[in-house]
């Protein structure tokens, strides 16, 4: 079983005005825009107690995921398109590598308050 789940996200309703898509029909408590430039590495962590959801609005990466429950457990690589979801569970390392400039939402279910980073967020180096 993957460590990420990928979602490819398809309007759920079109007409002459444009379309709606629903991305997800969960509880958050977290929403951020993350812009990225190509080249560029972001994540290298992961979190001990939340859910990370990641909707890709434009652009393209390479998602890293690694399994910290499990030992022996080898870093799986997907790459990751617009309209693309990647639901990435508690104590899942994950990285991203972007191959294009790349604009995302962050979701999370649970806070993201600065001064509480090392609590939801422990480093772990899973790319350079």
């Amino acid at each position: 079983m993957p460590n990420e789940k990928i979602i490819k996200i398809k309007p759920a309703f079109e007409d002459e005005r444009g379309t709606i898509s629903n991305i997800l029909d969960a509880p958050i408590s977290h929403v951020a825009i993350i812009t990225s430039k190509k080249g560029s590495v972001r994540a290298n962590h992961y979190h001990p107690h939340q859910i990370q959801y990641e909707y890709l609005v434009s652009g393209e990466y390479e998602s890293y995921s690694k399994d910290l429950t499990k030992e022996p457990t080898e870093t799986e690589k997907t790459i990751i398109a617009p309209g693309d979801l990647v639901i990435t569970p508690a104590n899942i390392a994950h990285a991203m590598r972007f191959r294009k400039d790349s604009v995302m939402l962050n979701i999370t279910t649970g806070s993201r308050d600065p001064k509480q980073y090392t609590e939801h967020t422990i480093p772990y180096k899973l790319i350079e």
